[in-house]
């Protein structure tokens, strides 16, 4: 059995044949390029859904929400502000760019009463559920 050199760095290629892959499937090469898509929890309760995207550096204005009929799309930009002649960086691996999310809403939402909230990098949108839409059914069984 031989040892894989674990590598932390994903810019420091651990063999030349990976070099060579990364050179080659490198985005100048015709490979994919990085987007930009953030990270999301989704909760539910007895009342409410909450979706939770995780895009620190953000601002509340940078967001759109958008509500249709049966799904909810949440879309923006993360800028990358670099600044001139006052800080030379050696390594950036945050993500930045649009982007854009769609989900799905069941039939139970309160269309009426979704909210967002932003604080501490976390986009919270609450998906109240319509209390008159919830119907739970007990099926006895045969």
């Amino acid at each position: 059995m031989g040892l894989i050199k674990y590598n932390t760095n994903d810019y420091r290629p651990t063999s030349f044949r990976s070099f060579v892959d990364r050179f080659f499937n490198d985005e100048f090469v015709g490979g994919s390029v990085p987007t930009f898509s953030p990270k999301v929890d989704i909760a539910e309760t007895e009342k409410q859904f909450e979706v939770q995207l995780h895009v620190p550096g953000m601002k509340k204005g940078d967001f759109n929400i958008d509500l249709n009929a049966d799904q909810i799309t949440v879309s923006g930009e993360r800028k990358f502000e670099n600044e001139k002649n006052e800080k030379n960086y050696h390594s950036v691996e945050s993500y930045y760019g649009s982007f854009s999310r769609t989900f799905y809403l069941p039939d139970v939402i309160n269309k009426d009463k979704v909210d967002a909230s932003y604080q501490d990098g976390i986009l919270i949108i609450t998906l109240p559920k319509d209390e008159k839409k919830v119907t739970k059914k007990q099926i006895a069984v045969k």
